[in-house]
């Protein structure tokens, strides 16, 4: 009644379930979870008939004699699932799952639009890599390019513009790069729509 579907683009990709009993009025939550069982809990969610979502991107590991690609969360120790918060103990009781990220021993949702911000950086196909969390900036709305629609927050230093995608509960960012002609400066108090950040840097080398 469940099933792992998993989409990839250019490196990146999203390990989620399709089941029966998916409800768009529940929820988003954030696992904290055993980060080397994070692919067996989500499998187990999944056949609980939870929807799920745990995001991975490729990642270049340096060996001895080689350079191995592996595909690694973009946030490790965590998942997202769906499900009714006041029904929980099927969740804790799933190997692998920690707790419910919250505020002390209460469950906080995360927010619709941010995980739909991360969906469009992995649907984008663009380079992107976890980022060190920012919360600072001039909004701007993206016009242009896979990343179309995103509203976030400017910054600038020198060379590599990118757009970074934030979830506020875990303080944790996403680094997307992206074309500075698709982005244009947004008035004052009208708000972003989706919490993420835009920011021009020097390029890092990306690690795991």
């Amino acid at each position: 009644m469940s099933s792992i579907d998993s989409g990839s683009t250019s490196g990146f990709k999203a390990v989620g379930c399709a089941t029966l009993w998916q409800h768009d009025n529940l929820s988003w939550y954030a696992l904290q979870i055993q980060s080397k069982l994070g692919s067996i809990a989500a499998a187990t969610l999944c056949g609980k008939g939870y929807e799920v979502y745990l995001p991975l991107y490729r990642c270049g590991r340096r060996w001895s004699d080689r350079v191995k690609q592996l595909e690694v969360p973009l946030f490790p120790g965590y998942l997202f699932s769906r499900f009714d918060v006041r029904e929980r103990l099927p969740i804790l009781t799933t190997p692998g799952v920690i707790s419910v990220v919250g505020a002390g021993k209460t469950p906080v949702p995360v927010d619709e639009e941010e995980i739909e911000a991360i969906r469009a950086v992995l649907r984008s196909g663009l380079v992107a890599q976890p980022w060190p969390f920012l919360q600072v900036g001039s909004k701007v709305y993206i016009e242009r390019g896979p990343l179309a629609g995103v509203e976030g927050i400017i910054t600038n230093t020198r060379k590599v513009y990118r757009l970074v995608v934030s979830v506020n509960l875990l303080q944790r960012s996403v680094a997307v790069e992206i074309d500075r002609e698709w982005a244009r400066p947004i008035a004052e108090g009208m708000g972003p729509r989706t919490v993420t950040l835009f920011e021009r840097t020097r390029p890092l080398a990306r690690a795991c």
